[in-house]
């Protein structure tokens, strides 16, 4: 994810890449332009007996289930961004958030969580999938429409290191907040589908 970051991508050549599950409980199928990873604890052998290629089957229903057996989970389909930290931590830290959803949705998926904000809406920067940092937002009800998202996301981007990648999962269908990352200058590099896996081993 990192190499992607500078420009380094996997080889376009349809192949599936499997790779140690990034926590216990918590695996990945990363899509890449013409290359899949597969994060998991099952043996490599027996992802690619499933006749999975690299130009999308990883990111299909079908092979999805599989990997997280009949009674695991599969999450939405994300779009990976990344942007490069400003410095400067020009957004407070806000402790009294904790109990908001957005804050309890970041605790059940993620490491080291942290909570800023101001009038505009909250920030969370906590650690993600393979320990990236990630960045997510929420702005003010009262401020949709009135460019606090960008502000705020703005601001966000001064609680990483100046120069340092921090990232950022979008759902696709979430066009709002897609474009705003975009105009940013977010850049993306693969989608991202996290399985909390539950399988039943003979």
């Amino acid at each position: 994810m990192y190499e992607a970051v500078n420009g380094r991508f996997p080889p376009v050549d349809g192949s599936v890449t499997v790779v140690p599950e990034l926590a216990p409980g918590r695996e990945c199928s990363f899509g890449f332009t013409g290359h899949a990873v597969v994060a998991t604890a099952l043996p490599p052998a027996e992802v690619h007996a499933r006749k999975v290629d690299g130009f999308g089957p990883t990111v299909l229903p079908d092979f999805l289930r599989w990997l997280a057996g009949p009674a695991g989970e599969v999450h939405v389909t994300d779009v990976t961004l990344f942007a490069r930290g400003t410095g400067g931590d020009r957004l407070p830290e806000r402790p009294d958030l904790a109990d908001h959803p957005r804050v309890r949705f970041a605790l059940g998926f993620r490491d080291d969580v942290r909570v800023f904000g101001d009038e505009r809406g909250l920030v969370t920067l906590s650690r993600g999938l393979a320990g990236r940092p990630e960045l997510s937002i929420e702005a003010a009800p009262e401020g949709q429409g009135r460019g606090w998202g960008r502000s705020l996301m703005v601001d966000a981007l001064s609680l990483a290191p100046d120069g340092e990648p921090v990232f950022a999962a979008v759902s696709p269908g979430n066009a709002r907040s897609l474009r705003m990352f975009l105009a940013l200058g977010f850049t993306p590099i693969g989608s991202e589908t996290v399985v909390l896996p539950a399988r039943v081993r003979s």
